[in-house]
C-alpha cells in the first residue's frame, strides 16, 4: 500500500490556540488533544493520566480497579431515547466497561440554574436512577451546587465510577497486532444526530433516537466468549474517526476502515447528508468499537448478537500493520484516503 494518500477533512484556517478556549476544544478531536498535551498533561502529568484512556487503571491491594470521570453538559436536556440523567449514568458506565470494569458505585454532582423548575430536577433524577437500576449500579454519593440564573443552561451533571477488572483481563492498545478485527456493536451517529434534531426543531420523516445505553452488559458477554480481546473505546464526543484515531496513535497502528461496511441507518444518513455531516464523526452513546484477534472474531462477534445491544454488530476494518500510526478509509469509488481526527466543532454540546 503506497503511503501517498490525499488527505480530506483538514481545516484550512488555524483556530484560536493560545488566547482563549473555544467550543472547538470540547469537540474530543484535534483541539482537545492539543487542550490537553499544552494545558492539562504538562501540569497533571502522571504515568496513569498519561495513558489518556477511557478511565485510570489503579491496583488496591491486589484489586484492579478503573476509576472515570466526566461532565454532561447537553443542549436540549431532552432528547429522542433519553435525557441528561440517564446520558450522564450511561456515560460513566460506559467509560468503565470498556476497560473491563464491572461497575461497583457512581457518584453524581448537580451544577443547577437558579429558577430551574424542581419538577423538572425530579424528572431527570428519576431517569438517572432508571439508568443506574438498569445497569446493576446504585449511585452512592452526591453534591449540589446553585449558580446565578444564566450561568449554567438549567443543569449540568458530572458523574463518578469505580468498576471491577477481572485479575488476568488486559486491554489497551499496546495489545493491537497486525491483522486485528475491527468491530462496532451497532449502527453509527444515533445519538448526535437525535440530539441536533431536537436542539435545532429539525423534522424527518423517522423517528431519529439516541443510541444512549449501559454497556456494561454487553462488555460482559464479549469477556465471556473467551474471543481476545485487544481494546475496547465508546465513540462519544469525535465519533469513531476521533476514537480510532486515537488508537493508531496509542498503538502504533495502521487501521483500515471498509467504508461500505460501516452501519448507518438510512434515516441518520439521510440527515446526515443533509446537513453536511460524515456519521463516522457524529457522537454514539451506545456503541463499542473493539480490536479483537482475527481468529476471535466469530466468537466475539456471536457474543455481541446474542446481546439486545449488539444485535447489528460487524466487522468494518482491519488492523494492517504496527510501526505507522494512521486510520485510512477505502471508499465505495475503491479510493483509499486518510480518515482523520475531527479538526474542530462539528456537533458542539451533544454530551
Amino acid at each position: 500500500m503506497t503511503d501517498k494518500v490525499p488527505s480530506a477533512g483538514s481545516c484550512p484556517i488555524d483556530a484560536p490556540r493560545d488566547e482563549v478556549v473555544v467550543l472547538g476544544h470540547g469537540s474530543g478531536g484535534r483541539l482537545t488533544a492539543d487542550l490537553v498535551n499544552r494545558v492539562f498533561l504538562p501540569a497533571l502529568s502522571n504515568p496513569i493520566l498519561d495513558r489518556l484512556e477511557d478511565g485510570a487503571g489503579i491496583s488496591l491491594s491486589g484489586t484492579r480497579i478503573v476509576f472515570s470521570t466526566d461532565a454532561f453538559v447537553v443542549k436540549p436536556l431532552r432528547f429522542p431515547g433519553g435525557d441528561i440523567g440517564s446520558l450522564a449514568v450511561n456515560g460513566t458506565i460506559n467509560d468503565l466497561a470498556v476497560m473491563g470494569g464491572q461497575p461497583v458505585g457512581l457518584s453524581a454532582a448537580f451544577i443547577l440554574e437558579e429558577g430551574f423548575a424542581i419538577e423538572d430536577l425530579r424528572d431527570f433524577t428519576r431517569s438517572m436512577r432508571a439508568a443506574a437500576d438498569r445497569a446493576g449500579v446504585a449511585i452512592v454519593a452526591a453534591d449540589t451546587k446553585v449558580v446565578d440564573h444564566g450561568k449554567a443552561d438549567g443543569l449540568y451533571i458530572a458523574t463518578s465510577g469505580i468498576g471491577v477488572v477481572p485479575d488476568k483481563l488486559c486491554l489497551g492498545p499496546e495489545q493491537i497486532k497486525p491483522g486485528d478485527a475491527l468491530l462496532v456493536s451497532g449502527p453509527l451517529g444515533d445519538h448526535g444526530i437525535a440530539v441536533m434534531s431536537a436542539r435545532e426543531g429539525f423534522e424527518f420523516q423517522t423517528a431519529l433516537v439516541s443510541d444512549s445505553a449501559p454497556l456494561n452488559g454487553l462488555v460482559s458477554s464479549m469477556l465471556a466468549s473467551g474471543g481476545r480481546i485487544r481494546c475496547m473505546r465508546d465513540p462519544t464526543r469525535g465519533g469513531v474517526a476521533t476514537i480510532l484515531n486515537e488508537l493508531a496513535r496509542s498503538g502504533v497502528a495502521e487501521i483500515v476502515v471498509e467504508d461500505a461496511r460501516v452501519p448507518v441507518r438510512d434515516a441518520v444518513r439521510a440527515a446526515c447528508e443533509i446537513l453536511g455531516l460524515d456519521p463516522l464523526y457524529v457522537a454514539c452513546e451506545g456503541t463499542i468499537v473493539a480490536i479483537v484477534a482475527d481468529e476471535d472474531e466469530g466468537r466475539v462477534l456471536g457474543a455481541m448478537r446474542e446481546h439486545p445491544l449488539g444485535a447489528h454488530a460487524c466487522r468494518i476494518g482491519t488492523v494492517t500493520a504496527t510501526g505507522k500510526a494512521r486510520v485510512l478509509l477505502h471508499t465505495a469509488l475503491g479510493t483509499t484516503r486518510y480518515l482523520e481526527q475531527l479538526s474542530g466543532s462539528q456537533l458542539p454540546r451533544i454530551c
